[in-house]
């Protein structure tokens, strides 16, 4: 892929792994609601969607998600955000790529990407970042990898996407973007890798 001008990656994930932080952030609102921790089959859902889409999944009872929302919004996500764990080899990819190839963020991720970038010091990595709240459909919408190629002024072929969830594979394929998917070999993607130092082998074509 030796036409490439953009590399976009999503945040959870791909760029951390957030498990630790994703499920004491829901688990936090679960039991102030008087629920139970994250199920295995929760913690999947609410891994990919926004949070808005990740309340709606976990409480079902209108009364219930709004007092969630009261709640979520008095709190934040704020103290969970250092239990995030950047991926090995994101930054020296970042610094590799950079400044021949744009880089950017395309993440489901509502109003704490931006928080998340500047407490592991990666705000100079990135040349555009895209959240929820910047288009009108979150991912598995395609929305996010338009705008991104639509900044850049590149065609679908010109980009590669990394994921590692299915609505990262619908939006790729929505947008008509390579897409690669990282540590997850069940998804159709048309690259499969396990470390992200191998975005260089295929940038490379080889």
């Amino acid at each position: 892929m030796k036409s490439v001008k953009v590399v976009a990656l999503d945040c959870d994930g791909v760029m951390f792994n957030s498990e630790k932080a994703n499920t004491a952030y829901y688990n936090r609102i679960l039991n102030h609601l008087g629920y139970p921790g994250l199920s295995r089959p929760q913690f999947d859902f609410v891994h990919m969607h926004t949070v808005d889409e990740a309340l709606a999944h976990l409480f079902p009872d209108q009364d219930m998600l709004a007092e969630a929302h009261r709640f979520r919004k008095a709190t934040g996500y704020s103290e969970f955000i250092k239990s995030m764990e950047i991926e090995p080899g994101l930054k020296d990819l970042l610094h590799g790529l950079r400044p021949g190839i744009k880089t950017a963020v395309a993440t489901n991720r509502t109003n704490t990407m931006a928080h998340v970038l500047s407490e592991h010091g990666l705000v100079e990595d990135f040349d555009l970042v895209v959240c929820a709240l910047d288009v009108p459909r979150p991912k598995p919408h395609p929305d996010m990898l338009g705008k991104i190629l639509t900044h850049f002024g590149a065609s679908p072929g010109e980009m590669l996407y990394v994921g590692d969830s299915q609505l990262d594979q619908m939006a790729a394929r929505a947008a008509e973007v390579p897409f690669a998917a990282y540590n997850n070999p069940d998804l159709d993607a048309d690259y499969h890798i396990t470390r992200l130092l191998a975005i260089r082998d295929i940038l490379n074509g080889s």
